[in-house]
């Protein structure tokens, strides 16, 4: 059996303006067409009535056109998702590696993101230095921005 990892979706309450903000401070790119979703099929698959679903993926620094992405949707019936932390069961952050750990995180943060925790440097066994921090996006999804040594 051929397996190969293809994406990982987030749920967005404003995919554009959250689109915007992996492209503005990361670099993705978008890869179009943006997606306009809806019909029986997706009611089934999804088990929502009358479901549409909007957004676009988003090729992840690094790669090429068919390399993995960054699927952002926004429902017609989004469900609120109660204040994220670290340590929330399930699904915990994305991590980009960077040249410049501090920029970054200005960057997030003059594009509406966040701090979650403080920067710091570590050492993990058998791997090497790191330099690292937790962020939120402007949605309050966790970021991890990491450069090793």
């Amino acid at each position: 059996m051929y397996i190969k990892y293809v994406h990982t979706n987030l749920i967005s309450k404003d995919w554009r303006n959250l689109a915007r903000f992996y492209v503005e401070v990361f670099g993705c790119k978008y890869k179009y067409p943006e997606r306009d979703l809806e019909g029986d099929w997706l009611d089934s698959l999804t088990s929502i009535n009358n479901v549409q679903i909007q957004g676009i993926h988003l090729v992840l620094p690094g790669y090429d056109e068919s390399g993995p992405t960054l699927e952002i949707f926004q429902y017609n019936s989004n469900e609120e998702n109660a204040n994220k932390k670290i340590n929330t069961e399930g699904y915990g952050h994305i991590a980009f590696s960077v040249d410049d750990v501090d920029e970054c995180l200005n960057r997030i943060i003059a594009n509406g993101g966040s701090a979650v925790g403080e920067t710091v440097n570590g050492e993990v066994s058998g791997v090497g230095k790191i330099h690292l921090v937790y962020a939120k996006d402007p949605e309050g999804n966790i970021i991890e921005i990491q450069t090793w040594e």
